[in-house]
């Protein structure tokens, strides 16, 4: 039974899954997709990130799009939501080869119509052609794109030509290299913007840094990075730059959630646009409005359109991971940044660090001021969908619930939009929901402490997989 599934973003699979005859099928179906819909031009923008099975599998892609009457353009290495900006600029599809966050036995696809991200309906599209398309192997002679070198320089004029370039004068900042795909451009950009730029813990193979549920051992090379060299801040992103992370001066890593709020006040936003995972300080926060939807890029830009439509003057998105949507243009300093309506990294690291040079207090301390409580989350790794969906299905039953949380508290208001979401007695939260890209059962707590937070996740976790055995 193959891996493969669409998930928040995207397809993801085990790269035994994904290699050969299936992403050059599920390439094809998403071409016959677009080309049934769409009467744009025939071109389609290839990246990937930094695994090793990417170039591979994005050869295929490339004779997937030349057999379905598509030109190719190779951009190499580089950002998502640089592919998407240069997606954007030419009116054409984009296919990004990337597994995100997730282990490097694993690798996905990323597609985008001319007119942006594919939504829901989109992958439901990509699934029927899927049908119609014999998964053989792809040709043994793979196609050779046409090279393209400028989309990385134009992603990164996008700030460079907007931001002023003193904004992070007289900071120093670590930059977590990994194997990010935006390892180098994190360092030219921010030393570009007059910051003091120390790179650190470049990897030869891939690191899976997940943004939102942290790994211990990330958490301890951060902290301790951070920390021996006396910096202000340390940045990184997922491996392929749409998410962002960001620690303090104390080696602290600050939400994704905080991260968005900071960038949306310091952008002047009128309206937030948000999945059910984040905190709910952003209903304080002072944004005229903050609408919630269903976990996953997608819905969130669904919501960001919505608001939109009805009048919002600017508008953004982002998501409990860091992840920062730009909907509509927004002017700085009497220059236009344009909208982007896909997940970003590089806007949030540069907007946060920004706002503490701003407010001139280290970024702990500008964090400490919005009392946004405290957030933990975690995982259960391989935890099949069918497990998951069978305590889900379980929590939103009211008895088994009030058995079930009896150790920890009283629930008071359930959300089930996406998963089960509990509001607890004491002004804490517990939220359990199946990964869209992996075989996960996450878990996601809120509370005034973060000691208390942590605990919950880790009653939530020994608790869900007590149930589930």
């Amino acid at each position: 039974m193959s891996s493969l599934k669409f998930g928040t973003s995207g397809l993801r699979g085990l790269v035994t899954d994904l290699e050969g005859g299936p992403s050059y099928a599920y390439a094809s179906a998403f071409f016959r997709s677009v080309a049934a819909t769409s009467g744009t031009g025939r071109e389609v923008v290839i990246g990937r990130d930094l695994r090793d099975s990417s170039p591979r599998i994005a050869e295929t892609v490339a004779s997937a799009a030349a057999a379905a009457g598509f030109d190719p353009i190779d951009c190499g290495a580089l950002p998502t939501p640089a592919l998407a900006l240069e997606g954007m600029r030419l009116g054409a599809c984009a296919v990004m080869v990337t597994g995100s966050h997730i282990p490097e036995d694993r690798n996905g696809l990323k597609f985008y119509r001319p007119d942006g991200e594919i939504t829901k309906d989109d992958e439901v599209a990509i699934l029927a052609a899927l049908g119609g398309i014999e998964q053989a192997d792809a040709p043994s002679a793979p196609v050779s794109a046409a090279p393209d070198t400028g989309a990385l320089e134009r992603y990164r004029r996008r700030y460079t030509d907007v931001l002023p370039s003193t904004i992070l004068s007289g900071l120093r900042v670590a930059v977590y290299q990994q194997s990010s795909v935006a390892r180098d451009l994190l360092v030219d950009l921010l030393t570009a913007f007059g910051a003091q730029v120390a790179p650190v813990g470049r990897s030869a193979v891939f690191v899976p840094i997940d943004t939102e549920a942290h790994r211990p051992e990330d958490v301890t090379t951060i902290r301790d990075a951070v920390t021996s060299g006396g910096f202000d801040a340390l940045v990184t992103t997922d491996g392929d730059a749409d998410r962002p992370l960001v620690a303090d001066g104390t080696g602290r890593i600050v939400r994704g959630d905080i991260l968005g709020l900071i960038t949306a006040r310091y952008l002047g936003i009128d309206t937030v646009v948000v999945p059910v995972t984040a905190g709910s300080a952003l209903e304080q926060a002072g944004f005229r409005r903050v609408l919630r939807t269903k976990v996953g890029s997608p819905f969130v830009i669904a919501g960001m359109a919505q608001a939109q439509q009805e009048g919002a003057p600017s508008v953004v998105g982002f998501e409990a991971n860091g992840g920062f949507l730009l909907g509509s243009d927004v002017t700085i300093g009497g220059r236009t940044l344009a909208a982007l309506p896909t997940r970003d990294a590089v806007l949030p690291i540069l907007a946060t660090l920004a706002a503490a040079r701003e407010a001139g207090r280290p970024l702990a301390d500008l964090v400490a001021s919005l009392n946004a409580g405290e957030t933990a989350s975690d995982r259960l790794p391989n935890t099949p969908a069918e497990r998951s969906s069978a305590l889900l299905r379980q929590l939103s039953q009211d008895a088994f619930r009030q058995n079930f949380l009896r150790p920890v508290g009283t629930p008071l208001a359930v959300d089930e939009q996406d998963g089960i979401r509990i509001e607890l007695d004491g002004g804490r939260t517990i939220h359990f929901r199946a990964s869209g890209n992996a075989p996960e059962l996450r878990c996601y707590a809120e509370a005034q402490s973060a000691a208390e937070a942590q605990e919950l996740v880790r009653w939530g976790l020994a608790a869900a997989a007590a149930a589930m055995t």
